[in-house]
């Protein structure tokens, strides 16, 4: 669903087709949020923590930031901080985080040049295997900013407001307090044992939050609005359901249900895909799905 999404079931004979290149509309949506909501069933947004531990730890931490793990913030916060420091993310600092996709022309000058497959494989492994930490300490493809460093493990970033500077301490104490854990596991057992118990199955973690984050925002059929014509529900409409096959239930649906969770982030994720099957007779008036 979405933007070239593959589809679980087959769309009624009325719908445009599954042409994955159409351009997705950038007129307003001739429904709202509230008809969407409406035709999802309301236990779709009940949370159940038991059903949610028994999923992996990077999607409850998830879960926890979205405030879709309990019905209680302090719990999601506690619990969503020691998952993420466990992850070596700064929880508070990445918590109300968004992915942006860049236009055209903020590509870099160099882009031209890696415009073909040695260059995109060169950027891709990159990518996959330093992305995600050189975004959290250098904010690389991140949000520009002009007044200082800006830095997610920096409490005085211009990412931040006085009012969450705190939050950033916290959420530095508890990344340090796991680095100190590895580093006395790392003086009794080695760091070789380290690496291959903690740092390889984490980086293969961080790729595929790269690659599954990229893909969900990125599609030729999706528009990029400016600020005439963006507002909430046509942002959260422009991303895409990706179709991983069997790796759908590896990584509990949260690959081929992220329209869904634009839309409604609160709502746990293992609810999520009886609510894409709810809305996709309205989103099929205007998507390409």
């Amino acid at each position: 669903m979405g933007a070239g999404g593959r589809m679980q079931v087959s769309p009624p004979s009325s719908s445009p087709g599954t042409n994955t290149l159409k351009r997705v509309p950038c007129e307003t949506p001739p429904f709202t949020l509230g008809d969407l909501k409406k035709a999802i069933p309301p236990h779709c947004f009940k949370r159940s923590i038991p059903r949610c531990v028994l999923t992996g730890l990077w999607v409850i931490a998830h879960e926890c930031g979205h405030h879709a793990f309990s019905d209680h913030q302090w719990l999601d916060d506690a619990v969503g901080l020691v998952f993420h420091s466990f992850l070596l993310v700064p929880y508070f600092s990445w918590k109300d985080e968004v992915f942006v996709p860049k236009k055209k022309s903020d590509i870099k000058w160099y882009g031209k040049y890696l415009n073909n497959p040695l260059g995109r494989t060169v950027m891709l492994t990159v990518q996959f295997k330093l992305g995600w930490p050189l975004y959290l300490a250098f904010n690389v493809s991140g949000r520009p900013y002009s007044d200082g460093f800006a830095c997610h493990f920096h409490p005085n970033a211009p990412i931040y407001n006085d009012r969450e500077r705190l939050q950033i301490y916290i959420s530095d104490a508890g990344v340090l307090s796991v680095c100190y854990g590895l580093y006395r596991y790392a003086a009794s057992r080695g760091v070789a044992s380290v690496v291959c118990v903690y740092g390889v199955p984490l980086l293969i973690v961080n790729c595929f939050l790269v690659l599954i984050t990229y893909l969900q925002h990125t599609h030729p059929s999706l528009p990029h609005y400016d600020s005439s014509e963006w507002d909430w529900l046509r942002g959260a409409l422009a991303t895409v359901d990706r179709d991983y096959g069997i790796l759908n239930k590896v990584f509990h649906n949260i690959t081929d249900t992220h329209v869904a969770h634009h839309l409604f982030s609160t709502m746990p994720h293992y609810n999520a895909m009886e609510a894409t099957k709810a809305i996709k007779p309205i989103l099929w008036r205007v998507l390409p799905v």
